[in-house]
């Protein structure tokens, strides 16, 4: 078997500042940054839908918990350590876009429903934050969805 016709090898995972510098990992920012604005979107408005506005705020914290942890990690190098990393930061945000997908979608359910369930003096406050949180979160599903795919494509 000829080595040099062999499978090529994958780029090594940029660690420091050159991981904003280099997609997919440059993603997670933008990730913690709309992730950020879903939950305190949500959490400025009064939970009228504990079931589902409680799902989007889960999903939201523990995603931008990970992503900062893991954007730590990449930033100090700690990767390095782990042979598959580039697998677990694939499944990560694979997983986490599913998840985010069904945030979203609830969270565009609570938004419709905001609309005519809420108290009449809040209603348009409401409204607009749910709408502008359903917007982040989509956003935020996109993100973590591209930031998976990338993995596959290098």
């Amino acid at each position: 078997m000829d080595t040099k016709n062999s499978a090529p090898v994958p780029e090594p995972i940029p660690s420091g500042l050159d991981v904003f510098r280099t997609i997919p990992y440059a993603l997670i920012l933008p990730e913690l940054i709309f992730g950020c604005w879903v939950w305190i979107l949500v959490a400025a408005t009064t939970v009228y839908f504990p079931l589902l506005q409680g799902w989007v705020m889960y999903v939201s914290i523990s995603s931008f918990i990970i992503s900062l942890l893991l954007l730590l990690s990449y930033l100090f190098g700690f990767h390095k350590n782990f042979e598959t990393w580039r697998i677990l930061d694939s499944l990560y945000h694979g997983a986490t876009g599913i998840l985010y997908m069904s945030a979203a979608v609830l969270q565009a359910n609570a938004t419709i429903r905001s609309e005519t369930e809420v108290l009449a003096e809040f209603t348009p406050r409401y409204y607009q934050l749910n709408c502008a949180a359903t917007f982040f979160a989509f956003v935020t599903t996109l993100l973590y969805i591209l930031h998976a795919f990338s993995h596959y494509y290098n």
